[in-house]
C-alpha cells in the first residue's frame, strides 16, 4: 500500500479521493473480531462460566432483538462501505449522504452492532468485555481519522462533526 506520510496510509493505491484511516484499524478490528467470536462461542456452547443471564431475560424478546441488530448492522456495513470504496469520487470530499449524514462512521457502528446482536442470543459477560474494549478501540480510531480529516477539510469537516454525531442517531428535523 502507498504511504502518503508516517502518519497514514492510503486504503487503495489508486484512489487518491481517499485521505487515510489509522495504520493499525484493520488489524485491530481483525484482533478483536477473532477475539470475541472466540470468546463467544466457547463461553456460549462449552465453558457457560458467564451465561447465567439467560435464565433472566427471555429468548422471544432477545432472539428478535438480535436479529434486528445483526440486519441493521449489515445495512450499516454494506452501505457505508459502498459509498466509501464502491464509488470513486474525483477529488476528495467530506461524504454526507445517506448513512453518512445520520451517523458519522457507521462502518464502525456496524461492528458494534454486530457483536451487540450476537451477545443477545447469549448474555456472555466475557464476550461483552470484549465487545466493550471494540467500543474503546473503534472510538480511539474513529478520533484518530477525524483528525486526519480536519486536517484535510479544516472547516467543512468541522461543521458536519457539529452536525452529524459521531455514533447515536439524532432524527431531528433539520
Amino acid at each position: 500500500m502507498k504511504q502518503t506520510n508516517n502518519l497514514h496510509r492510503r486504503k487503495d493505491e489508486g484512489r487518491e479521493d481517499l485521505i487515510g484511516e489509522n495504520p493499525v484499524g484493520d488489524m485491530g478490528q481483525i484482533i478483536f473480531a477473532l477475539l470475541f467470536t472466540v470468546v463467544w462461542i466457547l463461553d456460549t456452547f462449552f465453558l457457560k462460566y458467564t451465561i447465567f443471564l439467560n435464565r433472566h431475560f427471555s429468548l422471544a424478546v432477545r432472539i428478535p432483538l438480535g436479529v434486528i441488530l445483526l440486519l441493521l448492522s449489515g445495512y450499516l456495513a454494506r452501505t457505508g462501505l459502498s459509498i466509501v470504496f464502491g464509488e470513486e469520487r474525483e477529488k476528495p470530499e467530506v461524504i454526507r449522504k445517506r448513512v453518512f449524514g445520520i451517523v458519522r462512521h457507521p462502518v464502525y457502528l456496524s461492528e458494534i452492532l454486530l457483536y451487540l446482536g450476537f451477545l443477545m442470543f447469549s448474555l456472555s459477560l466475557y464476550a461483552a468485555a470484549v465487545w466493550i474494549f471494540a467500543i474503546f478501540f473503534l472510538h480511539r480510531i474513529s478520533r484518530y481519522e477525524e483528525g486526519l480529516l480536519l486536517s484535510h477539510f479544516g472547516e467543512e469537516y468541522r461543521k458536519y462533526m457539529n452536525e452529524v454525531p459521531m455514533w447515536i442517531p439524532l432524527f431531528r428535523k433539520k
